[in-house]
């Protein structure tokens, strides 16, 4: 127990320390954003795609359902422009990992038990993680590049 109360105390002010607890902020609330967007944008999908038989059953203008049907199609643009349910999963699985990197830098467990100076590790691994994280980020922007942009077209440069 004093390992662990002695780890605790020594990385409280330590750089590495103090940007987990950072990173774990960020992605927190960058996944808890994302998946707001994403069920916000699919809630109205789902209620918009519900009300254009009813408005077509009661003889609603043309333009109603005709604006309705592009909303929904609008929406679903922008949810693959902005990648919030990947983002979503992705800001939480690294939310996740960098949570189990300090529960077990906490407990002196896995390889920071062996290790002689956990917090070098403690970093090491930080940083191997946020650069996976910086990966997926990247293939989801090229994706979403790519969603509305020929590829041999000028604006594809």
């Amino acid at each position: 127990m004093t390992d662990v109360l002695h780890l605790e105390a020594a990385s409280a002010e330590h750089p590495t320390w103090e940007r987990l607890e950072a990173q774990i902020g960020w992605y927190d609330r960058a996944s808890e954003t994302a998946q707001r967007s994403y069920r916000g944008i699919k809630l109205i999908q789902i209620v918009t795609a519900a009300v254009i038989p009813v408005l077509a059953g009661v003889d609603a203008p043309v333009w109603a359902v005709g604006g309705l049907g592009s909303l929904i199609v609008a929406l679903e643009g922008i949810q693959q422009l902005y990648q919030f349910q990947e983002h979503w999963i992705n800001y939480r699985s690294t939310c996740e990992s960098l949570r189990r990197e300090k529960a077990l830098f906490l407990a002196g467990a896995g390889t920071y038990g062996a290790a002689t100076r956990p917090l070098l590790v403690l970093a090491e691994r930080i940083e191997g993680l946020l650069g996976q994280e910086v990966q997926k980020w990247t293939v989801t922007q090229e994706q979403a590049h790519d969603f509305g942009v020929p590829e041999n077209s000028e604006l594809g440069r």
